[in-house]
């Protein structure tokens, strides 16, 4: 099996996912996968494709990961890796659609607007 090359993203992260076939070791920006997200929430999140189509194990995977935050880039991880799984066997999609972790999450943190504090700020009113 060659290397699975995926692509990622979610708010300003961007996370490329290189899969190949291992022993089950997650690498990201070349530390491991507890060192970097040191939460139980943000591993579970990169581990969820990998338990849901039972590859836990049978895969090693190299990321990079760059941009927003640490939640951010745990879900770019993890729609890179619910992608590489479905390029792997397509049978994998219908146990990661209905789970979600085949969908682009689109939401961006709106724009600061000239004048104000912040995005959704009202505009200063004035009844003269």
């Amino acid at each position: 099996m060659e290397v699975i090359h995926k692509i990622g993203r979610r708010k300003t992260a961007v996370a490329r996912v290189y899969v190949s076939e291992g022993s089950g070791n997650i690498t990201i920006n070349k530390k491991k996968l507890n060192d970097y997200f040191t939460t139980g929430t943000l591993v579970y999140k990169v581990n969820q494709p990998l338990n849901l189509t039972e590859n836990g194990e049978t895969f090693d995977v190299n990321v990079n990961v760059y941009g927003g935050g640490i939640t951010g880039q745990a879900e770019a991880i993890r729609l890179a890796l619910s992608r590489a799984m479905v390029a792997l066997d397509e049978e994998n999609r219908t146990t990661l659609k209905p789970e979600g972790l085949l969908t682009r999450d689109p939401r961006m943190v709106e724009r600061k607007k000239y004048g104000q504090k912040k995005a959704r700020k009202k505009f200063q009113f004035s009844k003269r």
